[in-house]
This record gives C-alpha cells, structure tokens and sequence, in this order.
C-alpha cells in the first residue's frame, strides 16, 4: 500500500492554483492543460443553434411577400389586357363615316427590354357626329396570308410630340364632324410570324353624342 502511495505521488502531481486559474497536470516531467468539461459548451452550441430561427423566419417572410406581389402583378396584367375579338366580328355602322390614312409604323423598347410596335396615322370624322371613343381591330398576318395575331386595342390621340409623344383618349378630345387628329396605336409586341406588311384596321366600336 504504501508503494503504491509513493508511486502515485511521483506520476501524478495536481497543483492547485488561484481561484479562477487553471489546474495543470504534472507527469514525468510534462505539463497538461486542464481543460473543463462543464455546461458552458454545451449552453454556447444551444445559443449558437437558436440564432438560426429569426433568419430563416426572415427568408421565408421575404419569399412570401415576393411570390405575392408577382401574383398580383400577372393578375392585373390578366385583367387589363383586352379581349381580342374575333376575326369574324361585325363593323361599327358608324365605321365608314371615319377614315384612317397616313399609316406609319415604328418600334421601341421599355425598361425591361421588351419591344413595342407602334402604328401611327390620321383620322378623319366625315360623318356628321361628334365622335367620343373608338375601339379598333388590329390583324397581322403572316406570309401565307393568314391572321398570325389578333389585337382589340382603343385608339389614342395623338396630345403632343415635343418633348415626346403623348396620348390620350378621344373622349378627352372628341372628334367634331370634319375634324382630323394623329392617333396612335400602341401593341405590346409583334408576332415574329408576321410578313412585316401594315396589319388590317377594322373600327369595331364608335361613341358618339
């Protein structure tokens, strides 16, 4: 007993320090580090684990709200877009008493780089109304003569070209019996189908009082 007393005492010496400091372990002449083991491990890995929660709640809130707002845009993209008539679809009676000349057509694109085809022109009221609205029938056509795209747009009036190009709606400037404005069609891309000739214009739809 005693023999293992005294060998213990020479492989083994623990040297208590301050208190707070470190205890080392002395073997054969070697100084090992004491190193705790206690809760305080465990506690920051938990903390750590935890601050994980606020972000990804953040994320999915952000994903959300985007999903959302693209919804509501394609939405009323939907709901505004008109209903295109069809081919068949009868003139206004009112049509030949209004005469669109002087057709040009151009092109540009918006900021999100899509492109957008304008078809310019005069009208003309020969009848003997005042004209309050007009609702045309844009058709493009391919080279085998066939409707490749079929556009029911309102037609602008052209308000002024400096320093750009302005409508606005014949209600906001009615046509007098005689009179002759510029107008402006304005169509959201063009069929890549299209035999690049002017596309047909057919009045659908006159107001007049």
């Amino acid at each position: 007993m005693q023999l293992n007393y005294r060998l213990l005492q020479r492989l083994t010496i623990l040297t208590p320090q301050k208190s707070g400091d470190k205890g080392y372990l002395f073997a054969y002449g070697c100084k090992i580090s004491l190193v705790s083991i206690g809760t305080g491990f465990a506690r920051s890995a938990e903390k750590e684990t935890r601050n994980w929660l606020p972000l990804v709640l953040a994320a999915a809130i952000v994903l959300l709200i985007a999903a959302a707002l693209i919804l509501g845009l394609e939405h009323g993209n939907a709901r505004s877009k008109p209903t295109a008539s069809p081919i068949s679809a009868p003139q206004d009676p009112y049509a030949g008493s209004l005469s669109l000349t002087r057709l040009a057509m151009s092109e540009s694109s918006n900021l999100a780089g899509d492109k957008i085809t304008y078809v310019d022109g005069h009208i003309a009221n020969l009848g003997a109304r005042t004209v309050t609205g007009v609702t045309v029938q844009v058709l493009f056509r391919n080279i085998a003569h066939e409707v490749t795209q079929n556009e029911t747009l309102p037609l602008m009036l052209i308000h002024m070209r400096e320093p750009y190009i302005d409508v606005e709606p014949v209600s906001a400037a009615p046509l007098a019996p005689g009179g002759d404005k510029e107008f402006r069609l304005i169509i959201d891309g063009v069929t890549p189908d299209w035999d690049g000739a002017y596309p047909e214009i057919r009045i659908l739809r006159v107001v007049t009082k």
